[in-house]
């Protein structure tokens, strides 16, 4: 008699981490699995660590060895950390891809944007509709969250339901869209759910997040009483939060301008597909200096405090139409993202130092989380009763408490794991099969790195270090033939006793040279490590550190 089939989960991306998320649902036996991929996305570079990287992608080396089996890329949601690797990363897998009206629509504008966007076909599936593929069964039931149309996935198959949450909140009242299907939950339930495959983003927070009519109450409020301009900036991707800006300002008698390209895209999606239906037209950034102070109100992106977004270059005074002064308002109805504080922190130092007020969710409740708290964890273990539960998207402590959680809620059985991690689900007893080839890929330019790339290593060296260039010109026989040539990059200039260092250099190069036995001279590659060597030994000496150092011998 044949074995039933197994039903496998494995995360390459997301897990351990908060952006880059990239599930993957297996069905079948060891050796043939079909599988279905959940979301593709990026988490962003931190210049400290990573110098000159915009964008880290999950490595999907094990999808691209399985492309014939993988019925396809299902997308819960529009926002970067769950799509923005499609463009970069769909030409190794050549899947289908599925998404609901909305996330299709920024998707297309997203590679309209670029200059030779590789042709994605994306499908379209109706919210709370169904998509066959292979032996999946995907439903797309509709969840509150901060941009329009992210869903939960009911993954169907004959060894159980599990349930995908992707990004979620239990908002009654979200502005925009619909709010979480709780009854469609609860049925589901009823009907039996293996797994809870969950968002653990706000798993360390009580209660519950507050609604987004909330926070629209308090942006009209301050936008009522500002004396004379007012920036906002949000994520460009919440519509809801940019309805409420537009409604706060229509009812201040000011005129909205949108300030970024990245705003500009999803107010043009928005409106094309219906979300923005019934709310003034916004004027571009060329108008602001047309309105008096206390008529306009700028909408802008930079929330983030990203160095070439439109805020950042008002900060900096610029910006080459939109300017604030003193008396004018700043509100920041956004969450800072981990790792951003410090850009953040410098742009709203930079605008209080110039008298500007700026307003932050510290004062007002400017913002709320497009993420579920410990009693909206709860409510969504109590409607679908999952015989195992998943954390997800989340760091090691999310992780960690929301298992916790789901273990005091009862729920059977609670499995954390890792990327990499390959998760029988069942049937029979559920747990860590396998591990799947998993890590992470680095966008350089436009070039896709592996993590262990050389040359992102090199540049934190000479980050930190700086490099020293040496060029010398040998004789056939052994002599120098010109001065040799140092160039010191990123090194200082002098030592603290006052001395010139790239002299100390220039005197250890010739000194090294001439030291060395002849028939060692007349070697080039040998010439230049005993020079490398000495060079990297004096300004240790020098200054305390090692740079990375190059030297070219040329004989002439």
């Amino acid at each position: 008699m044949a074995r039933p089939d197994e039903l496998t989960f494995a995360p390459l991306g997301g897990v351990g981490e908060i952006g880059m998320n990239l599930s993957i649902y297996g069905l079948g036996n060891r050796n043939q699995r079909s599988w279905l991929a959940v979301d593709l996305g990026v988490s962003f570079g931190d210049e400290e660590h990573l110098p000159g990287i915009d964008l880290i992608m999950p490595d999907i080396r094990f999808l691209e060895k399985e492309r014939k089996n993988l019925m396809g890329l299902v997308l819960t949601h529009a926002h970067e950390d769950h799509f923005g690797a499609i463009m970069d990363l769909w030409p190794k897998l050549q899947c289908p891809v599925y998404a609901t009206k909305f996330s299709a629509a920024l998707f297309e504008a997203k590679c309209a944007a670029e200059r030779n966007p590789p042709k994605i076909p994306v499908t379209v599936v109706p919210s709370g509709g169904r998509v066959n593929l292979g032996p999946f069964t995907v439903e797309f039931i509709p969840v509150a969250h901060s941009i329009p149309e992210s869903h939960a996935l009911a993954i169907h198959t004959s060894a159980g339901t599990v349930l995908h949450t992707g990004d979620w909140k239990i908002d009654p009242t979200p502005i925009i869209g619909l709010p979480t299907d709780e009854r469609r939950l609860r049925e589901l339930g009823d009907a039996g759910v293996l797994a809870l495959v969950g968002d653990s983003t706000n798993a360390v927070r009580e209660g519950r997040s507050p609604s987004e009519t909330e926070v629209a109450a308090t942006i009209a409020k301050l936008v009522k009483g500002a004396k004379g301009r007012v920036a906002v900036t949000t994520f460009a991707s919440n519509v809801a939060r940019v309805k409420a800006v537009a409604d706060a300002a229509k009812a201040a008698d000011r005129e909205v301008v949108v300030v970024g390209r990245a705003m500009e895209r999803v107010v043009q999606v928005a409106r094309e597909t219906g979300y923005l239906d019934g709310v003034q037209n916004f004027r571009g950034a060329d108008y602001y200096g047309h309105f008096p102070p206390d008529k306009v109100l700028a909408l802008c992106t930079g929330s983030q405090g990203e160095p070439r977004a439109a805020l950042a270059r008002i900060a900096n005074n610029d910006h080459p139409q939109v300017t604030l002064n003193k008396g004018d308002s700043v509100i920041f109805s956004s969450r800072t993202i981990p790792g951003n504080e410090k850009a953040v922190g410098a742009i709203i130092n930079g605008l209080v130092v110039q008298g500007i007020e700026v307003i932050t969710d510290r004062t007002d409740l400017v913002h709320v989380s497009g993420h579920p708290r410990r009693d909206e964890l709860r409510d969504m273990i109590s409607w679908v009763r999952p015989q195992i539960l998943i954390p997800v998207h989340g760091e090691a402590l999310h992780l960690s408490e929301h298992a916790k959680l789901a273990r005091t809620a009862g729920v059977p059985k609670v499995l954390t794991c890792r990327n990499g991690d390959l998760v029988k689900l069942g049937p029979g007893d559920p747990g860590i099969i396998d591990e799947l080839p998993s890590g992470r890929l680095y966008k350089d330019g436009n070039i896709l790195e592996d993590s262990k790339s050389r040359a992102v290593v090199e540049r934190r060296r000479m980050g930190f270090a700086g490099c020293a260039f040496v060029a010398i010109a040998m004789t056939d026989k052994g002599e120098l033939a010109d001065d040799p040539e140092v160039d010191l990059v990123g090194i200082p200039e002098k030592n603290a006793a006052g001395e010139v260092i790239d002299e100390v250099v220039f005197d250890t190069v010739v000194s090294t040279v001439e030291n060395l036995p002849r028939a060692r001279r007349r070697d080039a590659d040998a010439t230049a490590e005993s020079v490398r060597r000495a060079v990297r030994a004096v300004i240790n000496e020098q200054w305390g550190k090692k740079p990375i150092c190059l030297v070219h011998v040329l004989t002439v």
